[in-house]
């Protein structure tokens, strides 16, 4: 998008096209390559809070932007796995990004790497398991 074409004020999404998938797959091998069960969302909260902890204390091998990338694809990845939610690509008034979107139509969508993102800036630890859990628990597949 060039900068004079205006940005869409409701989301619209569009599937996944080779580019998301392989950078949603590696994401998904690094965390299960650490051991990290993307289905216990105390193992993904415990194992975020501790890649963070390792970052802050200069402990990490890479930087803040490959933690947050992993961490919101392995949570988006949670809620695909346990919700009606799935992944798009949706584009809206703040940018294009990856996302888990309910039923299509846009009307619930999530952008793990919001998600994540704020909190990391906040220096917020032990939230992945309620907040994610809250998600899980509204949009639960029935």
């Amino acid at each position: 998008m060039d900068d004079e074409e205006e940005l869409p004020l409701h989301p619209i999404g569009r599937r996944l096209g080779a580019v998301e998938t392989e950078r949603i797959a590696a994401s998904v091998q690094q965390l299960d390559a650490a051991g990290i069960d993307l289905d216990d969302l105390d193992a993904l909260g415990a194992a975020y809070d501790e890649a963070y902890r390792a970052w802050e204390s200069g402990e990490a091998t890479e930087g803040h932007d490959q933690i947050v990338e992993r961490f919101a694809i392995g949570i988006g990845e949670h809620l695909n796995r346990h919700t009606d939610l799935s992944w798009q690509v949706v584009t809206d008034a703040f940018g294009t990004d990856l996302a888990v979107s309910g039923g299509g139509r846009g009307d619930f969508v999530v952008v793990p790497t919001n998600l994540v993102a704020v909190r990391w800036m906040k220096r917020e630890t032990g939230w992945v398991p309620g907040v994610v859990g809250h998600l899980v628990a509204r949009r639960s597949r029935r």
